[in-house]
């Protein structure tokens, strides 16, 4: 897996490069102090994920990766948690909080790997992804509800909750969810990592649609969801909190 990072401060640059250097999947291709000379390197070669930092002089880390028109993946990088939501609804890979631990580093790029990996994955009998060269190009799935296979806008789900065999999925503005009959394993292999986490046993969420995180549950339209115990230190990770 080919990256590349993007931070003002050469100090962590030298820390990530060190990261990167004892991971035998990750090639580190280069590193820029300027965002904006990065751009020739993405646009040329093949970069599958970048390490940016978000709060630089020239131009902020998220609006260089929305100025992106083919984006690699892409880990945030930085000393501020404030920016994880919005972080998230970019569909960053995940947002790892300066200065970052080791065990957190190894656990981001972990997942950019079963990203990459998944995107290489030949499409099953339940779910379809749509198609695209990037994890962000799937917008939608479709799931088996009785006779019928229906498609789901991946932004549209804010919730799936499982019961037994069942999964329901809750879908925003829709007082009817659609009931599948598919395990959380088979569904979250579909969906990509960066957006949706499973918080407890029964409950998968979309991050995006999170209006509030309390201590023990999470809040979406409304409803209050139980963040399980075993659960707790993957989420809170994810979200930088």
């Amino acid at each position: 897996m080919t990256c590349i990072i993007i931070d003002d401060e050469p100090l962590a640059i030298d820390v990530l490069a060190d990261y990167c250097q004892k991971v035998d999947f990750i090639e580190l291709k280069s590193s820029f102090t300027n965002p904006l000379e990065a751009i020739s390197t993405i646009q040329e070669e093949k970069i599958d994920l970048i390490f940016c930092d978000i709060d630089m002089p020239q131009i902020s880390g998220i609006d260089f990766i929305k100025s992106l028109d083919n984006k690699p993946m892409f880990i945030f990088t930085t000393a501020y948690s404030q920016y994880a939501v919005e972080g998230f609804n970019l569909n960053a890979v995940d947002y790892l909080v300066k200065p970052i631990p080791y065990n957190r580093f190894i656990k981001a790029v972990s997942r950019a790997k079963e990203i990459l990996t998944y995107k290489k994955k030949p499409v099953s009998s339940n779910v379809f992804p749509s198609y695209g060269d990037t994890n962000e190009s799937q917008k939608y799935i479709f799931v088996k509800a009785e006779y019928e296979s229906i498609k789901i806008d991946l932004n549209e789900i804010e919730y799936i909750q499982g019961l037994k065999d069942y999964l329901k999925v809750h879908i925003a503005g829709s007082n009817k969810a659609i009931l599948t009959l598919m395990s959380f394993k088979e569904m979250l292999d579909k969906l990509p990592s960066n957006q949706f986490l499973r918080v407890h046993k029964s409950f998968v969420v979309n991050v995006t649609c999170i209006k509030t995180v309390q201590r023990n549950r999470i809040v979406i339209n409304d409803i209050r969801i139980p963040i399980g115990e075993s659960y707790k230190a993957s989420f809170f990770a994810m979200l930088g909190l």
